[in-house]
């Protein structure tokens, strides 16, 4: 799929049609970020705290909900706030690997009700910007003849989607993924944190949250983990692919809500979200935030979801993540 067209597809559309939405009537409507401020989910809840600002009727309140790598508030939101009407909940592709792999108990992915996306993002290969690593084939030569010299890091445990990037990059370099020395982080903040104190050497994130740090120069991209090149500002930054090394990863962004959500509440959100979809404004944020336009909401997500959860299935299976 040519994603670079999809993106400039997609927001010519977006500037065609722009449904007609009253704001949605929502009290005190929150984001719950579930990790430490500075990572992905924090730059979810903050593409919804922006985006629908026109759309309901009180500001959207971001707060951050560690632990786990969002089971602490998967959790929360299946048990004493699964009827929670205000709030909506930051999710990643990484989110549903984890419940695949059983790290989110025993509440799956029909235990919620998936409202909207944020869009799309990409995996990346980060390291500090005075790294001795000038270029992923750098790095992609270690991993081969010594992993063990290589100090990968990334904001959660084996099995997730950050340690996943990592897998795949260690295969690729010709070893097995538990030959890989990976340092586990509760969100992609810790994480670059390491990074930048020298705790790690290369990080696996994602290339949405990577913005203001490639503004400040503290860091550089060795390589996107996406089809194609991507647009403005990561133009000048190559793909794993274009590179020689078959490795992708696309990574979802959006929210959910508590199972026992009454319709009458679900709507709201998905109404705002639609709105906002109808808008230019909405795919500059997603723009801004090193997002793709990939909107879907409501039943079209659930579905969306469901297609998602068996293809991530098949791939940790065959990882050996799960049975």
């Amino acid at each position: 799929m040519n994603f670079k067209r999809l993106s400039t597809a997609l927001v010519c559309a977006l500037g065609f049609a722009a449904p007609a939405f009253a704001q949605s009537v929502i009290d005190h409507p929150e984001c719950v970020a579930p990790a430490n401020p500075g990572g992905g989910f924090d730059l979810t809840c903050r593409v919804a705290q922006t985006g629908l600002a026109p759309h309901v009727s009180s500001p959207v309140q971001v707060n951050f909900m560690p632990g786990g790598i969002g089971a602490v508030a998967f959790n929360q939101f299946n048990t004493n706030r699964a009827d929670d009407g205000s709030a909506i909940v930051a999710f990643s592709t990484g989110s549903l690997l984890n419940i695949i792999t059983g790290k989110y108990g025993a509440f799956d992915e029909n235990s919620v009700r998936w409202v909207a996306t944020a869009g799309a993002d990409f995996g990346a290969v980060v390291v500090r910007a005075d790294s001795d690593y000038k270029n992923l084939k750098d790095v992609m030569d270690d991993l081969s003849s010594d992993p063990q010299s290589v100090v990968v890091g990334a904001g959660g445990s084996v099995g997730s989607q950050d340690w996943m990037k990592g897998a795949l990059l260690m295969r690729e370099a010709g070893g097995t993924p538990m030959q890989m020395r990976y340092v586990a982080f509760d969100g992609g903040g810790d994480a670059i944190a390491a990074l930048l104190g020298g705790s790690i050497e290369v990080y696996t994130g994602d290339v949405g949250e990577m913005v203001p740090y490639l503004e400040s120069g503290d860091m550089r991209i060795l390589a996107v983990l996406s089809p194609e090149r991507l647009d403005a500002p990561f133009d000048q930054i190559p793909t794993a692919k274009e590179q020689g090394y078959n490795v992708e990863w696309t990574i979802l962004r959006g929210f959910y809500m508590g199972g026992k959500t009454s319709d009458e509440d679900y709507k709201k959100w998905v109404d705002a979200f639609n709105a906002a979809y109808g808008t230019e404004e909405f795919a500059k944020i997603q723009h801004d935030k090193g997002l793709l336009p990939l909107n879907m909401s409501g039943e079209e997500l659930s579905a969306s979801i469901e297609e998602r959860m068996k293809t991530l299935r098949e791939i940790a299976t065959e990882a050996g993540l799960v049975q």
